[in-house]
């Protein structure tokens, strides 16, 4: 090897020096990064980590994507574990995950886009917007017999009080599949609240009619575009192959990636942690929507008392939940607490487990992707240690805790 001159030495000692300073800048930045609680105090990066690193080990969740919002902004975001875990593949924060009924709070805010808009009346009768008998719309033969349907307006639909199950072929009082079901109503419209991915399939499918346009094409111009979501889509993509996350039930068993075939609004979401953190902000900051809009779409509509979100049509109540008021509104849950009203939203698949909550007073809000059918074990513990949040329903949410003897 050539001996360089004594020029040439101390030309490469200042390029060297210059070279570790910079590292040790970059390092030291990601070391002093505080995210901001509810409360005022803050956390480093490192206590995150810790935090995430060691609840993910004791609930066996295999992997989790997580994003912290301070002043409307993303102030955290990181992934952790596995898309992969037999190939031992880490997830980023570029992978895709399915977003399950994320969905449903993307379609609620298209509909308040399109509501400013003039193109949809948050109480105009579905059946105003017919352009064919409802039964050509699809399973819907069996409920255009009962007159009540004719009063299910979008409102209804976004706010979970339309009277149609969750899922049509699944027994609202056990959860169990039940082929011999059909899609009818199960109580007067706008008379109380119980879960309806149903209600939103119909509102979905009258306006993809109406407007001529289908939904994943209408979200596309009204949200994925304009902030940015590059690797969101209501419809699987061929270049979310090559980085696209396996989900893993309870026993971590690989089931396999989720690739939607069919634009739903009640659940074909695929995005990932980067995507819908910026979606939470983008809410958070009111962007694409007036303050008007912004707070109808968020204003309580309609008190929950129901002892659990699922199964939906249990008759149990209870006023456990009254101290934070829970209620739903146009595609959010939404909740009182002291730190001002808060709406959040949840995810939930046999191998996927999602939840966002937002403080818009605060300007705080976090968002946990995982795929993994723990990962609802360690959400209360998550959004109590990292951002102070002991106000979420977790009870409701049945988010019991890994500790919990009765999961």
């Amino acid at each position: 090897m050539k001996k360089l001159s004594i020029k040439n030495q101390s030309a490469y000692f200042k390029i060297l020096i210059i070279f570790l300073m910079c590292v040790k800048s970059i390092s030291g930045k990601g070391q002093t990064i505080k995210v901001k609680r509810l409360d005022g105090s803050s956390l480093s990066a490192s206590q995150i980590d810790n935090t995430v690193q060691h609840l993910m080990s004791a609930a066996k969740v295999e992997g989790l994507e997580l994003a912290i919002i301070n002043n409307n902004r993303v102030a955290y975001r990181k992934a952790y574990g596995f898309k992969d875990k037999e190939k031992n593949i880490p997830l980023d924060t570029s992978t895709v995950m399915y977003g399950a009924s994320f969905s449903k709070a993307v379609f609620a805010y298209v509909n308040m886009k399109l509501v400013e808009k003039g193109l949809i009346d948050l109480d105009k009768p579905l059946v105003n917007y017919l352009k064919k008998p409802l039964r050509e719309y699809g399973n819907y033969e069996e409920l255009e017999k009962d007159e009540r349907w004719k009063k299910i307006t979008p409102r209804m639909c976004l706010s979970h009080t339309t009277g149609l199950p969750n899922v049509w072929w699944m027994n609202v009082k056990t959860g169990v599949r039940d082929t011999t079901l059909v899609n009818r109503l199960y109580f007067e419209p706008g008379s109380r609240y119980a879960y309806s991915g149903e209600g939103f399939k119909l509102l979905q499918r009258i306006e993809e009619v109406y407007l001529g346009k289908d939904l994943e094409k209408i979200a596309r111009e009204e949200l994925f575009v304009p902030a940015k979501m590059d690797r969101t889509s209501y419809l699987w993509q061929a270049e979310f192959e090559a980085n696209s996350a396996i989900g893993y039930d309870e026993d971590g068993n690989d089931g396999g990636k989720v690739r939607s075939k069919k634009a739903v609004g009640a659940g074909s979401l695929l995005t990932t942690i980067s995507d819908y953190s910026r979606f939470i902000s983008y809410v958070m900051r009111r962007e694409g929507l007036s303050d008007k809009a912004f707070k109808e779409m968020l204003k309580p509509q309609i008190r929950i008392r129901s002892l659990y979100e699922f199964p939906t049509m249990l008759d149990e109540t209870t006023n456990r939940d009254d101290k934070i008021n829970l209620s739903y509104g146009l595609g959010w849950g939404v909740i009182k607490t002291p730190y001002g009203s808060a709406f959040f939203k949840g995810g939930h698949d046999d191998c996927w487990r999602n939840y966002s909550i937002s403080f818009p007073q605060k300007k705080t809000a976090i968002v946990i992707m995982c795929n993994s059918g723990n990962g609802e074990r360690i959400f209360r513990e998550l959004l109590e240690k990292l951002i102070g949040d002991t106000f979420t329903p977790w009870e409701w949410d049945r988010f019991t805790p890994y500790t919990r003897s009765d999961n």
